[in-house]
């Protein structure tokens, strides 16, 4: 038996898997081997299988077996192996060291690289993958890097003709389960004389 993976905040007494043996007689199940640490409960006459506390991802996969045994004649049973795992969940968002920065950027400037921007996510795997991207980009005046976060203007700035000043929200978005999760940063970006 290989059941659908838990969530790693699954709350005690949540359903795993219903083992049966097929037998003409009443059997009795039983966990022997494999759960050490006491994850789980059989019940002893339908063979449904649950949690009974809290899950440490750390400790997964856990591989038991499941005894079935005749419930009037102990020497005879047969066993089977249950592999069960779970599912890192993603705890973190993204955070940018400060959530507004202020950029300078001389006028008439050709497309140019204003900022490196970086995130940290305390996730590990997938759940702490980020990719950046561009909330509101006043116009297409601006550009991120989706995989290093260097924000880059996309055409020169008119002091005299143009707004002098613009905010750009950029987001980091990391590649998590269930849900994906998003950190933010306000860059102010002043365009000088």
């Amino acid at each position: 038996y290989h059941p659908a993976p838990l969530a790693e905040q699954s709350p005690p007494d949540t359903f795993v898997v219903e083992v049966r043996a097929l037998y003409k007689l009443p059997v009795d199940y039983s966990i022997t081997s494999g759960d050490e640490k006491g994850y789980f409960l059989i019940h002893p006459s339908n063979g449904v299988v649950r949690t009974s506390k809290n899950l440490k991802l750390e400790d997964f996969p856990v591989n038991f077996k499941v005894r079935a045994t005749d419930s009037s004649n102990a020497a005879i049973f047969n066993e089977v192996e249950v592999k069960v795992e779970v599912l890192d969940e993603n705890n973190f968002p993204p955070v940018f060291p400060s959530s507004l920065l202020e950029e300078r950027l001389p006028e008439h400037s050709p497309a140019t690289q204003i900022v490196q921007l970086k995130a940290q996510d305390s996730d590990t795997g997938r759940n702490g993958f980020l990719t950046y991207g561009i909330l509101n980009g006043q116009g297409l005046k601006f550009s991120i890097n989706e995989t290093t976060g260097i924000l880059y203007s996309t055409a020169p700035f008119d002091y005299e003709e143009e707004p002098t000043e613009y905010q750009v929200v950029v987001y980091a978005e990391d590649d998590g389960i269930p849900e994906k999760k998003r950190g933010y940063c306000t860059v102010v970006i002043k365009i000088t004389d």
